[in-house]
């Protein structure tokens, strides 16, 4: 089975040690987190945590259509991950139209109930 584009861009961020998984790594983090991916499958809670961040990182919130995160990223039970080099997630961002719901981070608007 072919990869998408995006899918080739998360194996590059996660080879080349540029993508935090975790809720808890990635809360630790200060700045330099340029895109968040969560999981579809994630509780109300999870949700609220992940805008939460994507407001204080002030990046985009991407949330897989077809695909489990945990399976794009190549770790179990994966439900939030971050990407932490700026080409990668900009590189990401311009493929992920088809694959991805997009959600605006950093203004503070309540993204789940926008569907």
């Amino acid at each position: 089975m072919q990869r998408s584009k995006a899918e080739s861009y998360i194996g590059f961020c996660r080879k080349a040690g540029k993508l935090t998984c975790g809720f808890n790594a990635v809360e630790v983090q200060k700045k330099g987190v340029y895109l968040l991916l969560l999981c579809g499958g994630a509780s109300e809670n999870a949700k609220k945590s992940a805008q939460k961040l994507a407001g204080r990182f002030a990046c985009e919130l991407l949330v897989p259509k077809a695909k489990p995160l945990a399976e794009l990223v190549g770790k179990e039970n994966c439900r939030l991950a971050a990407v932490r080099d700026e080409g990668l997630a900009k590189a990401i961002l311009s493929c992920a139209e088809d694959e991805f719901i997009k959600y605006p981070g950093g203004n503070g608007q309540e993204i789940w109930r926008q569907k």
